[in-house]
């Protein structure tokens, strides 16, 4: 059985009665974050309230919880905090797109039916870093040394050292 957030929601329904939906999701549950380079998990809660602004239908978004992510600079974890709050209008056409007014985030709902999960997957990549890392002074400027890899020494090996004594002969 899918879980709550995945569902398919009627928007036009929700923003003419201004519900209200509550979620909490693991983030690693979203198939939309599984790309990210290290994948990403944790987890968010928060709520969407719809309602009906100019004629249009708009989901207000509030979300908080932290990501856990990959730093790109020293592979380590990077846990990074979420507070978003954002007003999103939905279209149920590309046409209804163009339409919208300019102080609210366009999103398309085909068929006027959207889950709380696509719109919290929409946000979320346009809230996470793309090359995620440490903030300067953070873990990744720390004094310890990376783990050695396999083959180093501490002594330099110059496999070509003598190769000099042996084109003498």
């Amino acid at each position: 059985m899918s879980p709550p957030w995945s569902r398919p929601l009627e928007v036009g329904r929700l923003a003419d009665s201004g519900a209200d939906v509550d979620f909490a999701v693991s983030l690693a549950e979203l198939p939309g974050l599984r790309s990210l380079q290290g994948g990403v998990s944790g987890s968010v809660s928060g709520r969407v309230h719809f309602t009906r602004e100019r004629g249009v239908a708009v989901a207000e978004l509030r979300l908080r919880g932290e990501a856990m992510l990959e730093c790109q600079r020293c592979l380590r974890p990077l846990e990074l905090p979420l507070d978003v709050s954002v007003r999103v209008a939905l279209a149920d056409t590309e046409a209804e797109l163009e339409r919208m007014p300019p102080d609210l985030e366009p999103m398309l709902a085909p068929g006027g039916r959207l889950s709380v999960g696509q719109l919290l997957t929409e946000e979320l990549l346009l809230t996470l870093p793309i090359v995620p890392r440490h903030a300067r002074g953070e873990a990744c400027a720390s004094k310890e040394a990376p783990p050695a890899q396999a083959g180093q020494a501490g002594d330099t090996q110059k496999p070509f050292a003598h190769l000099a004594e042996l084109m003498k002969r």
